[in-house]
């Protein structure tokens, strides 16, 4: 029996009041105080609203519901009984440890039970969940665990390849350095010849 993932949270799940956006712009006047300048110079006088913005794109992923994106479903091809698989679909997150970007590829396939998904959706999934603060390994879980109980697929797996800026940027700063990340479920945890077709096919993308 497949474990199933708990889903990150969204916006609507918090436990505390959203603070305001004149909050958050003051947390920022805040932050640049304390790393040594001063806010109010003419240079830093947008920088608090910028900063805002860029947070309201970046973590745009809390207001989205992945699973809702695959609702939307087609009815299976006659005779087709392989997994479904898209290569290299970028994604951007940010670390939940340091609020640093980091950024790469995920491989995703899928083993249709009776509905298929528009190929766009999967992509969708990717990048909702990509926009929450997240460590990689929680972010490969959460969508293996959304597409398979979204559309009751028999089976699905994930390889995700990234370069995460917050180990680049700072601490050992290791020159090229990539971490990768993955998880099967179900006929992909099972099948070992399943899941080494699917690992050999997204190695000829790297």
């Amino acid at each position: 029996m497949t474990t199933k993932q708990p889903l990150a949270t969204n916006l609507a799940t918090l436990p505390t009041r959203r603070p305001t956006r004149a909050e958050a712009e003051d947390a920022v006047r805040t932050l640049l105080a304390w790393a040594g300048d001063d806010p109010s110079r003419p240079g830093l006088l947008q920088t608090p609203e910028r900063v805002a913005d860029a947070f309201g794109e970046y973590f745009s992923g809390y207001k989205a519901d992945a699973r809702a994106e695959l609702t939307a479903t087609f009815d299976e091809p006659q005779g087709y009984d392989d997994f479904v698989l898209l290569t290299d679909i970028a994604f951007e997150s940010h670390c939940e440890h340091h609020i640093a970007p980091f950024f790469g590829v995920a491989h995703v396939a899928y083993i249709p039970d009776g509905r298929i998904a528009g190929l766009s959706k999967i992509a969708r999934v990717v990048d909702i969940y990509a926009r929450r603060l997240q460590t990689q390994e929680t972010l490969t879980g959460e969508i293996a665990s959304a597409i398979e109980q979204g559309l009751g697929a028999k089976g699905v797996a994930i390889i995700m390849r990234a370069r995460h800026h917050c180990m680049a940027a700072r601490g050992v700063h290791p020159p090229g350095g990539m971490t990768h990340t993955s998880r099967f479920l179900g006929e992909f945890s099972a099948n070992a010849n399943l899941r080494d077709r699917f690992v050999a096919m997204t190695r000829e993308r790297t």
